[in-house]
């Protein structure tokens, strides 16, 4: 399942997985946290948009994301997975594209009838140099996988 556990009503949701898996069955989870981007001035500024800007408009079950998974729940026999992480290069358009998907960012507009997209993109325009270059964007993944335990 990928980036929506958090979502989930854990004791109902982990009866049905339980209920579906058969024996030595695998369940994994995972979501994707906050993305770094390349070049530290532009990467500061995103960091103060996440936390900042849009921070109080996260859901609350966002902090399950921040904290990798590792704080919800898991009722498995764990697997250990190694480090992942996902990669893409991006030019400024595409990134602030994504940043506009954000559910925090759309709270915070209608919340405030302002887009804070308009001033993030000013403040990386200065600092990216040609728009039209691409940067490399990184997101850790946070991985849980686990197997039923023997009943």
């Amino acid at each position: 399942m990928a980036q929506a556990l958090h979502w989930f009503d854990f004791d109902r949701f982990y009866a049905e997985a339980k209920r579906v898996l058969t024996m030595n069955g695998v369940i994994a989870v995972w979501a994707y946290g906050i993305n770094t981007v390349e070049g530290n001035a532009v990467n500061r500024i995103i960091q103060e948009f996440y936390a900042k800007t849009v921070g109080p408009y996260w859901p609350p079950e966002r902090r399950f994301v921040e904290e990798g998974y590792r704080t919800i729940p898991f009722p498995f026999v764990e697997i250990t997975t190694p480090a992942f992480r996902m990669e893409a290069r991006w030019t400024l358009h595409q990134l602030l594209g994504y940043f506009s998907t954000w559910s925090a960012t759309n709270r915070y507009i209608k919340t405030t009838g302002r887009n804070p997209l308009e001033s993030l993109a000013t403040d990386l325009m200065r600092v990216w140099g040609d728009t039209g270059v691409s940067r490399s964007v990184l997101w850790p993944l946070s991985i849980r996988v686990g197997r039923m335990s023997e009943k």
